[in-house]
Formats: C-alpha cells, structure tokens, sequence
C-alpha cells in the first residue's frame, strides 16, 4: 500500500472537485423519504450521471467510469466532502449491482445496471420478513416455478424505499420442502406487478423509509432469477458481504461528521468544555474516523491487488455502526437541550440535522444484520470458536 497518491490520482481529485463546486445543489434537498424529497434525489441522481459519476467503479459500457477502489476512495472523499446529497439508490448501485456484476448474465447487467446508475430504474431491499430479520435462513415466502414464471405470495417488511422504487431484489423459498439456508432463490421483480400491495411503514422522525410487501399469486418471469435457483443464500450472502464491507459506508461519511463535529465543539466550546469527557469523546470520533480510513485504504489496496474480502467485512460493519451512534451522541451532548430541536425551531441555532442523523444512527447496529450477528460470524470464521 502506498500512503501517497499518484498525480493521475490527484488530476482525478481535480476533476471531482471541479464538478461537484458547479454542480452540487446549493439549497439541502428534501428528505428523499418524502415524495417531493424523492423526486429531487432521483433528479440529481440523473445528474450525477450525466457526468460520469454514477457509479465510478463500474465498466463504462455498463454505466460506469472504469475508476478502480482508490479512485472510488477519493471520489467519495469528494463527494461527502462538498456537501452533495444522500445516495437515494444505494441499496441498487452498492448492494445490487456489485451482485450482478458477480452473478448476473451478461444480459442481466446490460439490462440492469446503466438505468440503475442513471436512477432511471430505483430499486429497493426485499429481505426481510415478519419471522425472518436477522435470521434470514428463515425466510418462507415462496416463489413456486410454473412454466416460465415465479408465482410469488407471502410477506416482506422493512423494506428500505419500497415505497418509491420500482424495482425489489430478494430472496424466495422456490423449494418448498426445504429448510433453513437451502431451497431459497435470488429473484429481481418490478414492483408494480398485479398482486403487488405497498405498505408504508413510519420511522421514528414521523417518514416512512420503509415498506411492508405484499405478495398475492405474482408471476415473474423465470429470466429474472439471479444466479441458480435454489443457490439464493450464496447470492444474497455475496450482497451482503456488499452491504457490511466497502462500498456502502465509505469512510469519507465518517470524515465529514467527524469534521463538522469538530465544527460543532468549537462553535459551543465554553458549554462543552464544562464536561471534559466531552473533549476526549471529539477526539476519539475523529481518530476513529481516520482510522477507519486507514483501514478501508489498505483493504482498497489488497482488492485492487487481487485479494477478495471475507468474513472481516463484520468487524467492518461493527466499527461503522458503533462510531456513527458514537458521534451523533457526542453532538447531542454538546447541543445539550438544544438538541432535540427541530432545524427550523426559533431557537434552534445551529443545531442543523445532527438529531435526524441521531435517530437514524441507531438503526446501525440492526440493519445489514445485527451487530450480534456479526459477532458470530468472527467468533467462528474468523477466530474459528465453536457454536
């Protein structure tokens, strides 16, 4: 690993930085959890791929810019860095995607991949289920081949931007005498289908995020199975693996929090400096935030070089998670009673979003499965300890 980049490294952070000061809204977007927000995120989503920025690391001919991992490292450094909005299709172009590129047919990722960079086609998670969170092997909705098609019933929930998308992916018990892991299948199916019913589900702020589906006798087509049928789990633990390790919680996330946190300390100094727990808690976030840097780097550079990440996207997943709840609660605690504050309350001062990102930090120890889970998996993959 080189710990200094090259000067066509540099050019590219010129190029980056270039576009985003021209383009990036100057006025914040809505919540793209409300219709007018998601309109807005999906404009801007078109946008960035109008110039090139899509999704970097993929193939130009499937969308994409051809960058490798260091490239994407700087790009998102650039991007966090000059306040550009939330990536609204994450769950296609970081989850997704990179599953296609790994399982797809060439006809699947031509199909697939340049609309979900552009946004023209939104996509949304079907994993979970009302007996099957965490554990996922529990899964029992079924997709039961007739013919050419999948017929689909049963239920999913918590289904991130179901409520917008027009596109799920998850997996389906296609052999209905299995059990656990096995007999489960990889399915990509528009959400508009008939037997197709979307329920919104409300989140702590008041927006539902998050969706119920339900499925009553909907047949998709056979050619939209991902991977074989009934080696679903294999598939969808290769998109979660996307999920807990690189690309979806790039460490420039964490920068930039960890630097407006040193913005908010400072601003409120004579307040925050009456607890000095306060000050260590500042500090910590931000080596916390550079370390992880550090790491996801030197991970960069061993993918780059032909090494494949494993079981260690866990300890990715846990260190993410544990250090966004960290640093929001350090915020709270130096906004004090101001905290609860909503932006726009007469005296809300500077309080700006830090209480939404509060609220949502902690759903981090859940999503992309649970921290506990996680554990597991190093206890016995990584450090090879019994069940």
């Amino acid at each position: 690993m080189e710990l200094k980049y090259t000067p066509e490294q540099e050019a590219f952070r010129q190029e980056v930085r270039a576009w985003m000061k021209a383009n990036v809204p100057k006025e914040p977007l809505q919540d793209f959890d409300t219709e007018e927000g998601f309109k807005q995120h999906r404009a801007w989503e078109a946008k960035l791929n109008e110039g090139g920025w899509g999704m970097v690391t993929w193939p130009r001919e499937l969308g994409g810019r051809g960058c490798n991992l260091i490239e994407w490292l700087i790009f998102e450094e650039e991007y966090w860095g000059a306040g550009a909005p939330l990536r609204v299709n994450q769950n296609g172009i970081f989850l997704l995607g990179p599953t296609l590129m790994e399982y797809g047919t060439e006809e699947q990722k031509k199909r697939f991949l340049p609309r979900m960079a552009s946004c023209a086609d939104m996509w949304a998670q079907a994993w979970s289920e009302p007996g099957a969170g965490s554990d996922m092997a529990a899964i029992r909705t079924k997709a039961v081949r007739q013919g050419d098609h999948y017929v689909i019933n049963g239920q999913k929930t918590w289904s991130t931007r179901a409520r917008w998308a027009d596109w799920a992916f998850g997996i389906f018990r296609t052999d209905p005498d299995s059990e656990r892991h096995h007999g489960l299948s990889y399915i990509l199916l528009p959400l508009n289908l008939p037997g197709i019913t979307i329920r919104p589900i409300r989140q702590l702020n008041g927006l539902a995020g998050f969706a119920e589906i339900f499925f009553d006798d909907v047949k998709v087509p056979v050619e939209n199975l991902l991977g074989t049928e009934g080696g679903g789990w294999n598939v969808a633990m290769a998109t979660a693996g996307f999920e807990r390790g690189l690309m979806l919680r790039s460490p420039a996330r964490y920068q930039e929090t960890a630097r407006r946190l040193v913005q908010l300390y400072l601003a409120n100094r004579e307040e925050a400096d009456r607890d000095p727990s306060i000050r260590e808690a500042v500090l910590k976030a931000w080596m916390d935030a550079e370390a992880y840097t550090l790491s996801t780097y030197r991970t960069a550079s061993k993918l780059v070089n032909g090494a494949k990440i494993g079981p260690e996207s866990s300890t990715n997943k846990i260190f993410w998670s544990e250090l966004d709840i960290q640093m929001h609660d350090t915020a709270m605690r130096i906004l004090g009673p101001r905290a609860e504050l909503l932006p726009e309350a007469p005296d809300a001062g500077d309080v700006g979003t830090w209480l939404d990102g509060f609220l949502f930090s902690q759903a981090g120890t859940i999503y992309a499965g649970s921290n506990e889970i996680q554990r597991n998996i190093i206890a016995e993959r990584m450090l090879g300890m019994p069940r």
